[in-house]
């Protein structure tokens, strides 16, 4: 979540594993589930993983190596740009990620490599096409024809066509497994996937497949484990 823990949802978490108390098993089987939740929460897919799909809309999914759409230096900064200030279920949250992400990708799309890629002078239909071919062609053709009007129109404008495109749930689905690898990389190895002890995306195309050969199941897959017990995590925290 790029953030400080608040109290209430650190104790509560913590206790999903301290119920265990000295059984192995249980105490595995909740850190895994434990880690998961974080990134299937509802802050995180309207933070972290809304900055994934806009870098995917905006410049492909494998702008960064042939293989990822973004790296954790980009990451970081944008996520913590759209959780400012709110906490999921506290006060008016919701008016909050609403003005957080009116604001970011209002500024999004002035940024000199957005605008390079997207000049000014580029029609609406040009520019929702690129947008649709970065993601697989997520839009049907009623979605982007209808997009496409707005924009000529002036009912939308560029922030919001991409938006409206980096949220569209075609996309989410596409890109799920994908963003959620990369995730554990960023979240409990603070690198690339291609920096440190990996010099390419092997070990990250290695996770990807078998994530999808088991459907999505983290579980099954022992994805999430693999990255709690690796070696180089819990050399991170001085852990034997």
């Amino acid at each position: 979540l790029t953030r400080e823990p608040d109290d209430s949802g650190a104790s509560f978490w913590t206790s999903q594993i301290t119920t265990c108390a000295t059984d192995p098993g249980c105490t595995e089987v909740k850190r895994i589930d434990t880690s998961a939740a974080f990134f299937l929460s509802i802050e995180f897919q309207q933070t972290g993983f809304l900055v994934y799909r806009t870098y995917t809309a905006s410049f492909g999914p494998n702008r960064v190596g042939g293989t990822v759409p973004l790296t954790l230096r980009e990451f970081l900064p944008d996520t913590q740009q759209i959780g400012r200030d709110f906490i999921v279920g506290e006060g008016d949250w919701q008016t909050q990620i609403e003005a957080n992400k009116q604001a970011y990708f209002a500024e999004f799309v002035q940024r000199p490599a957005f605008e390079a890629f997207y000049p000014r002078a580029m029609t609406a239909a040009a520019f929702v096409d690129a947008l649709n071919t970065n993601t697989g062609g997520s839009l049907s053709q009623g979605e982007r024809d209808s997009l496409v009007s707005r924009l000529d129109a002036g009912i939308e404008t560029r922030a919001t066509a991409l938006r409206r495109v980096a949220e569209d749930a075609d996309l989410r689905d596409r890109e799920v497994s994908r963003a959620f690898v990369l995730m554990q990389y960023f979240g409990y190895l603070q690198r690339n996937p291609n920096e440190g002890q990996d010099t390419d995306f092997s070990g990250y195309n290695f996770w990807l497949s078998k994530l999808n050969q088991f459907g999505g199941d983290f579980r099954r897959a022992e994805m999430v484990k693999a990255f709690i017990v690796s070696q180089e995590y819990r050399q991170r925290f001085g852990r034997p």
